[in-house]
């Protein structure tokens, strides 16, 4: 079964020639392309694809909120985002957002289907190196991850996380991966651990 993916930037013609190239590869199908802000959540809805590709530098500066949006309505729905440099602070934004997968612009192809395959599977796909550990004292968790984190440490499940922050269940995994990878944790609880012990919720 091929992964079903949109593309979304702001020029039709590099879009068309991204999606030929990504149509040449066994297990890849772009069902739709989305060149303007408010295109990319209907295509999400009209294709049902299982990865959305985002400019994370085009679409008039919004990718990150249209990238929380597609996580929201299409748990289901992978995002990965396509990224000028991809820096620890980048990175932080887009998990925070709800991303799992950040690949360079300047990265080559088999870099790019790498992370569409391992965002499809569910996975955080992101060089290990941008994701930056929390040394004692000091707080690289985002506003989000504290959050969930926080949560946790009090009981609460996936599901109830989400109700509380009023975000998608997939997003609150996403967020906890995330804080998981920074604090060095066995788990969701042991990240939460970790993060009391640093002073961090």
């Amino acid at each position: 079964m091929s992964i079903r993916i949109v593309v979304a930037g702001d020029h039709q013609l590099v879009l068309e020639a991204f999606a030929e190239t990504l149509n040449g590869v066994d297990g890849l199908e772009v069902v739709g392309l989305a060149t303007a802000c408010d295109a990319v959540l209907p295509a999400v809805e009209r294709h049902r694809p299982t990865v959305l590709l985002l400019g994370e530098s085009t679409m008039a500066g919004r990718a990150l909120r249209i990238a929380t949006d597609v996580r929201s309505h299409h748990p289901k729905c992978g995002v990965a985002l396509m990224v000028g440099a991809a820096t620890p602070s980048v990175v932080d934004r887009a998990v925070a957002a709800g991303a799992l997968g950040v690949v360079p612009k300047n990265a080559r192809l088999p870099q790019l289907v790498t992370t569409l395959m391992g965002v499809a599977g569910g996975c955080l796909t992101v060089d290990p190196s941008l994701l930056r550990p929390v040394a004692v004292g000091e707080t690289t968790l985002s506003v989000r991850e504290v959050d969930v984190l926080r949560l946790t440490a009090g009981g609460a499940t996936v599901k109830e996380i989400a109700g509380e922050l009023y975000l998608a269940s997939g997003t609150v995994r996403n967020l906890t991966s995330a804080a998981i990878k920074k604090l060095g944790g066995r788990n969701r609880f042991d990240a939460a651990r970790i993060a009391g012990e640093h002073g961090l919720l």
